[in-house]
């Protein structure tokens, strides 16, 4: 039998309604299939958008190339310093900014070619070192510091990659060499390293520094000294003149106030300019005053003067036998210019008496004379804010005639600072007081000063020391209207262990004014030579003429007026002896 659609019509329509659901399934797979694909494109930009914000976010927070050099020199870059000042205010020492040259080797694409660009700029450096430097995979190096604007202008033209600037502190001193002994000096990272710059650093400006704070440029309180320009210029001016008139290897200076202590000038020739520190190091730039030794000669003798005097072991009335030279084993005690006859203990100190002196210093005693040596701080090291300062020498065996050569100042080395500072006891009524750079009262001065000797010493001392100026080797420095007094002291200088005839260290002592001591100068001549042909090469002829100059120029700075004398008017120190 034959079946026809017909026969069977729910078969002729289940045929359309498979082909329908095809479709839609079809079109579901595609839908997923575009919905998928717009998910996978969003998810794809989201990401790629968070990985670029991301980055942003990162460099945005992250410090640029400069202060990530900056963080990793941070214990490199020069530390900002205050200012030096001197007591009027004047400056000293002051930071300048000023840019150094530093390189990121890991950024640089052709080490060669950065070094030719550089090189070419700065032609001091050197090519084959700063290749080396510049081939590693360091992330910073520096090139060189503290380089000139118009460098940095002309190096940052030629766009070199992986190479950039930083700024830092320059110490900068306007006086150059003027006060350069007493300000001292920096190293390249601004450190102190000589003077009142490293002790400033040794009292915490280095920790500060060591902490992180080398950047810092917030003002600092500026340090102030008891310096004064004006003065400190006098006395190097006639140092330097000195130099020259008397064609010495050397000269040196030291002014301090004698009721508070306070140094107010002090100079060593050959000295160096701090701003461009070449010659600091070389032997003969040391600061003589406090970290040089020397024999001082009869400027020495002040000293015995006064130990005898106040022990009352010697009075001014006594007189000792001078006739004739003294032999102490195969040593012969003898005086420069002999009188040959008994002296006072006055005409001892006027004519400089090598006979006299040593007299007195055995009338007093070995073991008096070491006690006020010490007393005197003549045998011990110096306190003193200047880090620069050298003990003394003093005999090793305390023989006889180890006791009468020290006593005119043979065999016994001292700085010109001690020398200065025990004549400031001497005449401002036997107070003992430490050198200070720094301001200081009378009063903080006196509740520091220690006893050296009575007050009728000090005037016995101060009588002597202008009875000198008056008739004795310091005429020259007596300048009319001061009422100055001092010693003067030619010493032979020492070669291989052994004096040199014709060759000495003269040095002259003075106090002004001497009947209300303000002031005491100590002045020294290394190795002078006579002016002209026919004068002395002795410290009455040189030494005296810088002091009384220093005196005369410098006088009106410190306030002290001259005062007129009636001409004939005796002079009222000496009338009472």
């Amino acid at each position: 039998m034959t079946m026809t659609l017909t026969d069977h019509p729910e078969t002729l329509n289940r045929a359309p309604l498979a082909r329908d659901e095809s479709a839609a399934v079809a079109a579901r797979k595609r839908q997923e299939q575009t919905r998928s694909r717009i998910v996978l494109a969003v998810g794809a930009f989201v990401l790629l958008y968070g990985i670029i914000g991301g980055r942003l976010v990162q460099l945005g927070a992250s410090e640029p190339a400069d202060a990530a050099a900056r963080g990793s020199a941070a214990s490199a870059v020069a530390t900002a310093r205050p200012d030096i000042v001197d007591r009027n205010g004047e400056i000293l020492a002051t930071d300048i900014r000023t840019a150094s040259l530093y390189a990121e080797p890991n950024k640089i694409v052709d080490p060669d070619e950065a070094t030719e660009l550089i090189t070419s700029v700065l032609q001091d450096l050197d090519a084959t070192a700063l290749r080396k430097k510049l081939s590693t995979k360091a992330g910073f190096v520096w090139v060189k510091r503290e380089i000139t604007p118009t460098q940095q202008a002309q190096i940052h033209d030629l766009g070199i990659p992986g190479v950039g600037f930083l700024t830092e502190n320059k110490r900068f001193y306007p006086g150059g060499p003027a006060a350069a002994h007493i300000v001292g000096l920096v190293n390249i990272d601004n450190q102190g390293i000589a003077g009142i710059e490293r002790t400033v650093d040794e009292r915490g400006l280095s920790d500060l520094h060591n902490a992180g704070f080398a950047m810092k440029t917030n003002a600092q309180e500026p340090v102030r000294l008891s310096i004064d320009l004006r003065v400190q210029h006098v006395l190097r001016d006639e140092l330097v003149g000195a130099m020259q008139k008397y064609r010495a290897v050397a000269a040196m200076g030291v002014l301090v106030n004698a009721k508070t202590g306070e140094v107010i000038a002090l100079a060593s020739l050959p000295d160096f300019d701090p701003n461009d520190p070449v010659d600091a190091n070389k032997p003969d730039r040391l600061n003589r005053i406090t970290a040089g030794t020397f024999e001082l000669g009869s400027v020495f003798k002040s000293f015995t003067f006064a130990m005898a005097l106040d022990s009352g072991k010697v009075k001014m009335t006594d007189s000792f036998d001078a006739r004739s030279p003294i032999r102490v084993g195969r040593q012969l005690i003898r005086d420069s210019h002999p009188e040959g006859r008994y002296l006072s203990v006055p005409e001892i100190f006027r004519y400089s008496s090598n006979i006299g002196t040593a007299k007195m210093a055995l009338a007093i005693g070995q073991e008096t004379q070491q006690d006020y040596l010490k007393k005197f701080g003549l045998s011990t090291k110096l306190k003193t804010e200047l880090p620069e300062v050298a003990t003394p020498q003093v005999p090793r065996r305390w023989s006889t005639a180890a006791q009468m050569t020290v006593a005119f100042g043979h065999g016994i080395a001292i700085t010109p600072m001690q020398a200065a500072m025990g004549d400031v006891a001497l005449v401002n009524g036997g107070n003992f007081l430490s050198p200070t750079f720094f301001p200081r009262t009378q009063e903080q001065a006196m509740a520091l000063a220690t006893p050296m000797v009575s007050k009728k010493t000090s005037d016995e001392m101060r009588w002597l020391f202008r009875y000198n100026a008056v008739n004795g080797s310091g005429r020259h420095a007596d300048v009319p209207g001061y009422v100055v007094g001092g010693k003067t002291g030619t010493a032979e200088k020492i070669a291989n262990g052994r004096y040199v005839e014709g060759h000495y260290l003269n040095s002259f002592l003075a106090t002004f004014p001497m009947d209300d001591p303000e002031y005491v100068l100590l002045v020294s001549v290394d190795d002078p030579k006579s002016e002209k042909p026919g004068l002395p090469a002795l410290a009455a002829w040189n030494a005296a003429y810088v002091a009384g100059n220093v005196i005369r120029r410098s006088a009106a700075f410190l306030g002290v007026q001259p005062r007129t004398e009636q001409e004939g008017h005796p002079d009222a120190m000496l009338v009472s002896y």
